[in-house]
């Protein structure tokens, strides 16, 4: 059957390698608006904080920079503004990911990452089915990128090919047994053995749910700001984590019923 979107040389790469770097996918036109209604959503409904928890920050960072370091963050921004609903639909994205995925794409969630200035949050070696639990890898992650990314910044790092090796055991626990946000052991995954992938204002990143990734701290003096959009195939069953409970939209193709299915309720 012929792709939607990506060419064949694409899917392969992807199915190889365990991730995507598609070119040019908003406009700049387009960026323009979805960077000023991100900045609104920021300045009104996002907050700032230390960030993830966990020992691997006394890896990453110094202490000084641990204590400094920040993130800025939001779930479901097409909740808040029209412009990031048109971005969760666009059609070069969703029939993208139709390619890899089959041809039933459902939006299960968008979050903001944005890094401030000079301490920004670096992120540990993970991988997010850690934090959405999925049946199988029939999910994928894009990363909106509304500012150019470098190593400097933060961009994505990719442990090549790890999506292969499915799902692996995340740290999730502090000594004393309290919560962690999930990580990978840092004696066991280092950022130095990824490959990084930075790419320009209007890009997006793809990446396999069982990928392998995390990012160093911004070092600029400016914000970097990316949107983590996930998209799964509706009949891959959630196990647990974010967004479980409800439904997301439909972005290419149709939800199938299974036997005995009932509609939605009104009332989640």
């Amino acid at each position: 059957m012929k792709n939607y979107v990506l060419s064949d040389d694409e899917v392969t790469f992807f199915n190889e390698h365990g991730y995507l770097r598609l070119d040019a996918v908003f406009s700049p036109a387009e960026v323009d608006v979805m960077a000023e209604e991100l900045d609104w959503q920021i300045d009104n409904w996002a907050g700032t904080g230390p960030g993830w928890r966990g020992e691997w920050r006394k890896v990453y960072m110094d202490v000084d920079t641990e204590r400094r370091s920040k993130l800025t963050a939001l779930h479901d921004l097409h909740r808040y503004s029209r412009a990031w609903c048109d971005a969760v639909t666009n059609k070069r994205l969703a029939g993208s990911i139709a390619d890899l995925l089959g041809e039933n794409v459902e939006l299960h969630h968008t979050t903001l990452h944005a890094k401030p200035p000079e301490t920004g949050h670096p992120f540990p070696m993970h991988q997010d089915w850690a934090f959405y639990r999925h049946e199988d890898g029939r999910y994928i992650d894009c990363l909106v990128h509304l500012d150019d990314t470098s190593d400097e910044n933060g961009c994505i790092r990719f442990l090549d090919g790890s999506h292969k090796g499915g799902v692996r055991k995340h740290i999730t626990r502090f000594p004393d047994g309290s919560y962690c946000e999930p990580h990978l052991p840092t004696d066991q995954y280092s950022l130095d053995d990824t490959v990084p992938v930075p790419a320009k204002r209007g890009d997006v990143v793809i990446f396999h749910l069982h990928m392998i990734h995390g990012s160093r701290i911004n070092q600029t003096d400016r914000i970097r700001r990316l949107v983590r959009m996930g998209y799964r195939d509706p009949e891959n069953v959630q196990l647990g984590g974010q967004s479980k409970i409800r439904p997301g939209l439909m972005v290419w193709g149709r939800r199938p019923r299974t036997e005995g299915q009932m509609p939605f309720s009104t009332e989640i």
